[in-house]
This record gives C-alpha cells, sequence and structure tokens, in this order.
C-alpha cells in the first residue's frame, strides 16, 4: 500500500506538498516522490529504504517551485511517473494493487508500446496505469478504461495543466479524502494530513468518483458508484491513528475491536493487557477500558520516531 497527496495552490504549493507527503510515511518504505508544475514540470524520486521522506526530500523541496503538484510514499514502485501523451504532457501516482499485469502489459507491447521503467523484476505498475490511460479519448475517458481493463483496484493523483485529476478505484478499496483552505485545495490519502497545514475535509471519493482540483475550486469530472469495499485492514492496521476513513477514526475503530475481544473472552483470567506498538495499543487499551483489567508496556519501540503507525 502507499500513500499520496497533491495540492493545487493560488500560490506556491511546494511546502505544502513537501509536509502533506511526508505525513503518508507510514504508508511505505522503499521510494518517496513528488512532482510540481510551474512553467514547467519538475520531479525528483527518491530510496526511502535507509532514510526519512523529509531527509532525502529538504534540499529538492527548497529549489521546487510551482502552484500545482503531486507526492507519494510508495510501497514497491518509483514515482510519480512522467508521460508525454497524445493528450499532453502529466505525472501520475497510483495507490492500489493490479493482479493481470503481464496480461496488460504484454496487450500494450503488442500495440507497439514499450516501458521504460521497471520494477523489482516487473512492469512498474504506475508506468502501466499511465500507459493505458493514454490510449483513451481523452483523460476521463483513459481514467475510465482503465478501470475497465485492471483486475484490482488503482486510485490515482495525475497533474497536468488543468490541475490534479483525482480518482478512486471502483471499488472503493483505497480512499481519497478532498480538503480545502482559503488559499488552496488538496486531496490525500490519510485525512491526517490535513490539520496540521491547515486543511478542512471537504468530501470523502465515493468509489470510482473522478474529481479535478484547481485554482477555481473542486468540479466533478464522474459521479461515484454504490459498490464499496473498502480495505478494512486500514482501520485495523495500516492507518495512522488520527486518520478517518468515510468519516470513521482509525483510532476510535481499534479501541472498539479491543473492547469487542474483552467482552468475547469472559471469564479468561487476565493478569495485564499489552498491545504490540502501535496499532496494537488502541486494541490494547479498548480490552483494558472494557475488562477493567490493568494496562502495561511490556513491548516499546526501539524507534518511536519513525512514521510507521504498525509493526
Amino acid at each position: 500500500m502507499s500513500g499520496i497527496f497533491g495540492v493545487v495552490s493560488k500560490e506556491d504549493c511546494v511546502e505544502i506538498l513537501f509536509y502533506g507527503t511526508d505525513y503518508h510515511s507510514h504508508l511505505g518504505t522503499e521510494y518517496g516522490g513528488m512532482a510540481v508544475l510551474g512553467e514547467d514540470f519538475t520531479r525528483q524520486i527518491h530510496n526511502i529504504s535507509q532514510d526519512q521522506f523529509k531527509s532525502k526530500f529538504y534540499q529538492d523541496f527548497k529549489r521546487m517551485r510551482g502552484n500545482k503538484g503531486i507526492g507519494v510514499i510508495s510501497a514497491f514502485d518509483e514515482q510519480p511517473i512522467y508521460l508525454n501523451s497524445k493528450f499532453g504532457p502529466f505525472c501520475i501516482v497510483t495507490n492500489g494493487i493490479l493482479e493481470n499485469i503481464e496480461e496488460l502489459a504484454g496487450g500494450l507491447l503488442e500495440k507497439g508500446i514499450t516501458f521504460s521503467e521497471v520494477s523489482r523484476g516487473m512492469v512498474n505498475v504506475t508506468e502501466l496505469v499511465a500507459k493505458l490511460i493514454s490510449q483513451g479519448n481523452n483523460l476521463i475517458d483513459g481514467i475510465e478504461k482503465m478501470f475497465d481493463a485492471i483486475d484490482g483496484s488503482c486510485s490515482l493523483l495525475l497533474l497536468n495543466r488543468d490541475g490534479v485529476y483525482a480518482a478512486r478505484d471502483r471499488y472503493g478499496y483505497t480512499p481519497l479524502v478532498v480538503g480545502k483552505r482559503e488559499d488552496a485545495w488538496a486531496v490525500t490519502s490519510e485525512s491526517s494530513a490535513f490539520p496540521n497545514i491547515e486543511f478542512k475535509t471537504v468530501k470523502y471519493l465515493e468509489p470510482g468518483e473522478i474529481i479535478l482540483i484547481n485554482e477555481e475550486g473542486m468540479a466533478q469530472r464522474r459521479p461515484g458508484g454504490d459498490t464499496s469495499q473498502i480495505c478494512a485492514f486500514l482501520w485495523i492496521y495500516a492507518g495512522f491513528p488520527a486518520s478517518s476513513y468515510e468519516g470513521i477514526n482509525v483510532e476510535m475503530v481499534r479501541e472498539r475491536c479491543g473492547r469487542f475481544l474483552a467482552k468475547r473472552d469472559g471469564d479468561i483470567e487476565v493478569d495485564v493487557v499489552s498491545g504490540v506498538p502501535d496499532s496494537g495499543t488502541a486494541h490494547a487499551l479498548g480490552y483494558a477500558m472494557e475488562s477493567g483489567k490493568p494496562y502495561r508496556r511490556p513491548l516499546v519501540k526501539y524507534t518511536p520516531g519513525y512514521g510507521r503507525s504498525y509493526t
């Protein structure tokens, strides 16, 4: 799983993009990337497997300029991908899982479409998605055709001169949240990215919904559907405690799970309650509150300042 963030501002957006992307560091440990559009596209990708996003991108952040941009903390692929398509250049970041990568890549190769990026010995998924989109009559048609072609889920942010397009996968597996402040609009995987950069949550994208944010505001480009199969693992394990998905807070869900476990266990003799940090902590607190047993911390993370919200 990856975390993605996009912003369009009336002024330079790079500081917002830098911090907004960094607030997704718990969702990936392989690559970080940012793309900004000012007079032209500026793109940077770094391996963050041995370093945190902030330290890797601090010098880039000070050099990049533009009023719209997208960023990603990626668990697998190098992103963002830049593509000069028949309907103009764009950069794209994705979050999802595709099960038919080889089939899709093979079909494009048969058409003479080549790939330049390789990830773990396979086609880079984000490049594959970008080239599937480029087969459409326009961006929206291309995104819809990509949704039709893939076996799996893919939410994305796409940056071009229009602004930032945001598309949530048709099953709603990976969430996207829209926020605004007086001078900017943003889209994020994690709502917890908003408060410290002074954004207010406006809406949660529906499954399959496509929107555009730009200097004028937000506009829907394709309505969402009724099917929703959001990944429950976000609430239980991977999501940041302060985030909310579909308006439901992560920490509260974990606490309730702990309470239900305590009710289920009933008369089991318990001495103390503890959780494996960090995701297990709220479960343990809920269990302790419901059972009346003392909460203790026999397990403490060696790197408590590191961005991951789970072990």
